[in-house]
């Protein structure tokens, strides 16, 4: 395991100047998620949108995936590739945005929802949501990491919902996937403590059914092996001093 990179305070105004053009990324996109707009079209807007803010997308050729953000639809749990597909009243699609503003990556996520859908399909976005700020709130400079993932667990368990397993959060900066990897269940293995100056992700991905999923063959979409549905949603945190910061709200 690589050594957790303890960022200096004056990195914070650099590394908030880009989870912010994330965030603003997932706003402006979001009046565009409407039925019959193509999965490729809000990868589109989202890449110019990201041109135009002097940035780039992180996404796009990291390790070959070849679009600029990630759009995940209904029983995709992450890593959706944008294409042809239609969104259709009822769908709920989570967008993964992350951008390369002068070397800082900004990362976040969002599950939306496309027109009226299914209360079962509304309550799982709502719990994933409300885990997200659970698993933020368990964030305590000199506690452990592994709290993080008990808080969430101990939620979502309420529901009968299940946490995906496969994925996790991680550490990021200058770097876009660094140490430390955020568990987001109950693993009994995270007792790193968490320190001032670190950055990273949590980004709980709950499954309405099983936790278990599976690659299709273009190496990258995931899905639930039993179709049902999933929903996540991701910050990018910030630990300064006796603060916790959430960078992409």
């Amino acid at each position: 395991m690589s050594e957790i990179k303890i960022y200096k305070k004056e990195d914070f105004e650099p590394m908030r100047n880009a989870c912010q053009l994330a965030k603003r990324v997932l706003d402006y996109i979001e009046p565009y998620i409407q039925e019959n707009t193509t999965t490729e079209k809000l990868d589109t807007l989202c890449h110019d949108f990201i041109i135009a803010n002097n940035a780039t997308s992180a996404t796009l050729n990291y390790k070959g995936f070849p679009k600029s953000i990630c759009t995940s639809v209904n029983h995709v749990v992450c890593h959706g590739i944008p294409g042809s597909y239609k969104l259709v009243k009822g769908d709920i699609i989570n967008i993964d945005v992350t951008v390369n503003l002068n070397g800082w990556f900004g990362d976040t996520s969002r599950t939306f929802i496309v027109g009226p859908t299914t209360k079962l399909a509304e309550n799982l976005v709502k719990v994933t949501q409300e885990a997200l700020y659970i698993g933020i709130n368990a964030v305590k400079p000199g506690g452990y990491f592994e709290d993080i993932g008990k808080a969430i667990q101990e939620f979502v368990d309420k529901y009968g919902y299940s946490i995906v397993k496969d994925y996790c959060g991680h550490g990021i900066g200058r770097v876009y996937h660094d140490e430390p990897i955020v568990i987001h269940y109950d693993s009994g293995e995270q007792r790193q403590r968490i320190l001032p100056g670190m950055f990273f992700t949590i980004e709980p991905m709950i499954n309405a059914g099983s936790h278990k999923i599976k690659i299709l063959k273009d190496g990258w979409t995931a899905v639930t092996i039993d179709k049902s549905l999933s929903a996540q949603f991701e910050h990018t945190i910030g630990v300064i001093d006796n603060t916790v910061e959430i960078l992409t709200a």
